[in-house]
């Protein structure tokens, strides 16, 4: 059955927007592959903790998350 991660870092989302993150994801999942993979499929959100997480660039860490998210809000 599918199971989908979803890596974020910690203190980002709070419990309600993880929620909406799982459903949102499930159902947008079932709509490519059908509802009976839908219903058989998971999803887990890992929080990675701030500067455990990075590119060649930098090192990504939970401040600059939100102001990432910050800036998406209208």
């Amino acid at each position: 059955m599918p199971l989908i991660d979803i890596h974020v870092l910690e203190g980002v989302f709070d419990a309600a927007e993880k929620r909406q993150m799982i459903r949102e994801v499930a159902l947008g999942f079932g709509k490519i592959a059908g509802q009976a993979m839908q219903d058989a499929s998971s999803v887990r959100i890992h929080e990675v903790p701030s500067g455990q997480w990075g590119g060649a660039d930098s090192v990504w860490t939970t401040e600059r998350a939100l102001e990432l998210k910050g800036s998406n809000r209208p």
